[in-house]
């Protein structure tokens, strides 16, 4: 499976909780794995079990229930704040979320993100609203997120809003690249480049 994002037809899951940080995103004792794989069992570990224990899922946190499911994930205002750390952008993606909408990002979890393919989508208040009330009047209700257009829209309705990407980091998400993939999508015009710059 590649790793572009072009448009994402999915289901939300709602996760109506304001200033979320990477702690909770994924606890510092998860952190001692280097590799991307294996975190999304651990995301939102401290909310999601009691004491720790898988085997007792706490039945009030939204990704228990079992309603709601889907590659968006819509976040309150001010998700991926505190400390900086990848690991929080890995659990997320690993966890099968493609995109996270919120009204605010902290910077250092946005640029995690957008590096680890995970989309960040930032919208109006008064839009995040509009998905938080639509998916939870409607668990099934579906959300676009049309990257090339930068647009999101909820499925059956006229809601609509555009939102901004850094113009770089879209053609990476686009194409399924890393920075070193992008550069070597670019190899026949640095040599031509060099070829045209070579003193004589």
């Amino acid at each position: 499976m590649g790793k572009e994002i072009n448009i994402i037809h999915s289901t939300a899951v709602p996760l109506n909780i304001e200033n979320v940080d990477t702690d909770q995103i994924i606890p510092a004792r998860f952190l001692k794995a280097t590799s991307r794989e294996g975190f999304g069992k651990n995301l939102f570990r401290d909310w999601r079990f009691a004491n720790d224990d898988e085997n007792q899922p706490k039945s009030d946190f939204v990704l228990n229930n079992p309603t709601y499911s889907g590659k968006i994930l819509i976040a309150a205002k001010n998700f991926g704040c505190g400390s900086s750390r990848e690991h929080a952008a890995w659990a997320i993606k690993d966890a099968g979320f493609d995109v996270v909408v919120s009204s605010f990002f902290a910077d250092i979890f946005k640029n995690n993100a957008l590096n680890n393919f995970l989309l960040p989508v930032t919208v109006s208040d008064d839009f995040l609203q509009k998905l938080f009330a639509a998916a939870e009047k409607d668990p099934s209700v579906v959300i676009e997120v049309n990257l090339q257009e930068q647009s999101i829209s909820i499925a059956g309705t006229s809601d609509r809003e555009n939102f901004d990407i850094n113009s770089y980091k879209k053609t990476c998400l686009l194409n399924g690249y890393d920075d070193i993939d992008y550069l070597i999508s670019m190899r026949e015009e640095i040599e031509a480049f060099e070829k045209q710059n070579v003193p004589a």
